[in-house]
């Protein structure tokens, strides 16, 4: 269930003494980030000001995720599970999330292989401003999209000939060039992967 201020005093606060676990998800990536805890005035809070805030147990007060590094976590959406007792909040970071200065809080685990996909977009969306000449991908963008285009078709054609002859190691290679073409081609048009994959969502239903 997603979790509103209207619908906020149906979760399981008695029960888990009115602190429920958070655990916060990267929106894009899906990358678990990070597990805090919130009271109802830190839900109440999150959900009003867009900015991710726990209840500290150590400091015994409200604490906004980032309000001294600048490190903070935008709110898109909190959801409870099927027992109403812990919460997924998914949100867009704004720098490191661990207090180590890294990426998650689980830096040791791995991740799946596709949360790369998210990280290569915002890498190659960062690009989009830079010197031309001091990168491959922002001097594409420089090009413009009829170039970025043109690539695409030629990453396609070489992905396809690489599958018809029967070549793994081509097709696997050309198939990563043309992602990354097709990558940079939606972020020039001020798109996303995230929107070819809403339409395949549409579809599948």
């Amino acid at each position: 269930m997603i979790i509103t201020n209207e619908n906020s005093d149906t979760l399981a606060w008695e029960k888990m003494d009115n602190l429920l676990p958070a655990i916060v998800q990267d929106a894009l990536s899906g990358k678990v980030l990070m597990q805090g805890y919130m009271d109802q005035d830190a839900l109440a809070k999150t959900l009003e000001s867009g900015k991710v805030t726990f209840f500290s147990r150590s400091k015994q007060r409200l604490w906004m995720k980032g309000e001294v590094s600048g490190n903070t976590l935008d709110l898109v959406s909190v959801a409870c599970d099927c027992d109403s007792d812990s919460l997924l909040v998914l949100a867009n970071p704004n720098g490191p999330t661990c207090h180590t200065g890294v990426e998650s809080c689980w830096f040791e685990g791995s991740t799946p292989a596709f949360t790369f996909l998210a990280d290569l977009e915002r890498v190659l969306a960062s690009r989009k401003t830079a010197d031309p000449k001091s990168s491959y991908t922002a001097s594409l963008y420089n090009k413009g999209i009829k170039r970025i285009a043109q690539k695409v078709g030629e990453e396609g054609v070489e992905t396809a000939l690489a599958a018809t002859v029967h070549d793994k190691e081509e097709l696997k290679n050309e198939a990563a060039d043309l992602l990354y073409h097709l990558t940079v081609l939606l972020q020039a048009s001020d798109m996303s992967l995230n929107d070819a994959l809403s339409v395949l969502q549409e579809r599948h239903k």
